[in-house]
C-alpha cells in the first residue's frame, strides 16, 4: 500500500530484482505515480553566487544558507585536492 496516497500497488518481480541488484533492503513505500510526483518536486535549484575564494560569479546547484563560504567549482576542487593530500589550504584574510 502506498504510504502517500493509500492505494495498493504491485511490486513486480522485475522491480524486486532491480532492488536486489542495487542492494536495497526495504520495499518501496510509494506507488509509481506518487514516486514520479515526489521526484518532480525536487527540481534542481541553480543559485548565482560570488566565489568566496576568487570572487568570480558562478552558479551552484543549491541555495546557500550563509553559514558557510560558497566556492566555484575550480576553488572547490583545489580545496578538495588539498584536503585529500593532507596539506592545508591557507585562505587569505578577507
Amino acid at each position: 500500500m502506498c504510504g502517500q496516497c493509500g492505494k495498493t500497488f504491485v511490486f513486480s518481480a522485475a522491480e524486486q530484482q532491480i532492488f536486489s541488484d542495487k542492494g536495497f533492503n526495504n520495499d518501496p513505500k510509494r506507488c509509481k505515480q506518487c514516486k514520479v510526483s515526489r521526484n518532480a518536486r525536487r527540481a534542481i535549484v541553480e543559485t548565482q553566487v560570488k566565489c568566496f575564494e576568487c570572487g568570480i560569479e558562478t552558479t551552484v546547484p543549491f541555495t546557500p544558507t550563509g553559514k558557510r563560504p560558497v566556492l566555484c567549482s575550480g576553488c572547490f576542487q583545489k580545496l578538495k585536492m588539498a584536503s585529500n593530500s593532507g596539506t592545508a589550504l591557507v585562505r587569505p584574510a578577507k
